[in-house]
């Protein structure tokens, strides 16, 4: 269950918590993974699924290419993480530049390869332009929702923005988008990422005033590259506050001190959260595994077989 509409002052309580001393490591996680594109990244997938695991994420999900220009890779990606490890696969799936029958092709080729969660997006235009539905497709995401429960009853997680998707007029016509996904039998909601804590917070309280009561879960970036992430915020919609350049000035040449920074900001970024009432996070990878484990151990999430011996 979502929170409830959180008190502000509750909340600005919360960022000045003892820093991790209540943190208890009570809290489910999920990744997101990028197709590889060569055998070398695809080596370097598996030895990050190696590694995250033994974190018994809820899910981990791998993503869809613009126009479904991953199609194959995703499926591929996807279908062999349900069928060669304990991992709960879900797939991300789109509905640009294909047909309603070709959507549901691919999402029954899911069903019939044990893969029960997808990620419903609406997705954007392989050449960066205006999303325009294609002849027969579906229009957007939340038809795309409506679809897949007709087909099977499919554990489905959409897409939500607490800075307003580009694409949306103004915050309540986003906000209203989000309910018409979720109504049309989205089981949750995972945000575009975000950095300072009160963003969350304002859209949490903002989408319980608007009726919203399945459960919103924060999407999070660890950033190393603050170029790249500038250029992944501008498509989005995410603001990049001034402090991250700072932050990261003088580190393009140690890359390890930038991996230490981006592990201390997001745990941190998780803390406050957590302190706010936050129970699940999900971490865009961009498959890399030493820094999101490094993350969720900041968290006290740690592999299983060590929670059972200690529990003994």
């Amino acid at each position: 269950m979502s929170p409830t509409l959180v008190d502000m002052a509750e909340a600005r309580r919360a960022l000045d918590a003892p820093l991790y001393a209540d943190v208890a490591g009570d809290m489910d996680v999920s990744f997101e993974f990028f197709p590889p594109k060569t055998a070398k990244m695809d080596e370097q997938l598996w030895a990050v699924v190696t590694t995250l695991a033994p974190l018994a994420p809820r899910f981990v999900s791998v993503t869809y290419g613009a126009g479904g220009s991953t199609r194959e890779r995703t499926h591929q990606t996807v279908a062999r993480i349900q069928r060669e490890t304990p991992l709960a696969a879900a797939a991300h799936l789109t509905c640009v530049d294909a047909t309603r029958d070709e959507v549901d092709a691919v999402a029954r080729e899911y069903w019939a390869a044990g893969v029960r969660h997808i990620v419903a997006l609406r997705g954007d235009s392989p050449d960066g332009g205006a999303f325009s539905p294609h002849p027969g497709g579906y229009d957007g995401a939340a038809a795309l929702v409506a679809g897949l429960r007709r087909l099977h009853p499919f554990d489905i997680s959409v897409a939500a923005y607490p800075e307003r998707h580009p694409d949306s007029t103004d915050a309540a016509a986003d906000l209203d988008h989000l309910r018409r996904k979720l109504d049309a039998g989205a089981n949750r909601a995972i945000t575009q990422f975000f950095f300072e804590p009160e963003t969350f917070f304002r859209y949490r309280d903002a989408a319980a005033a608007a009726g919203v009561t399945a459960p919103i879960v924060p999407g999070i970036m660890p950033v190393t590259n603050v170029a790249s992430v500038r250029r992944m915020s501008a498509m989005c919609g995410a603001a990049v506050p001034a402090w991250m350049d700072r932050l990261f000035e003088g580190l393009d040449d140690r890359p390890a001190a930038r991996e230490l920074v981006a592990a201390t900001v997001a745990a941190e970024l998780c803390r406050k959260l957590y302190a706010g009432g936050v129970r699940e996070f999900h971490f865009y990878t961009l498959n890399r595994a030493e820094l999101a484990y490094a993350i969720c151990h900041l968290l006290g999430a740690r592999p299983m077989p060590a929670r059972a011996e200690a529990a003994a």
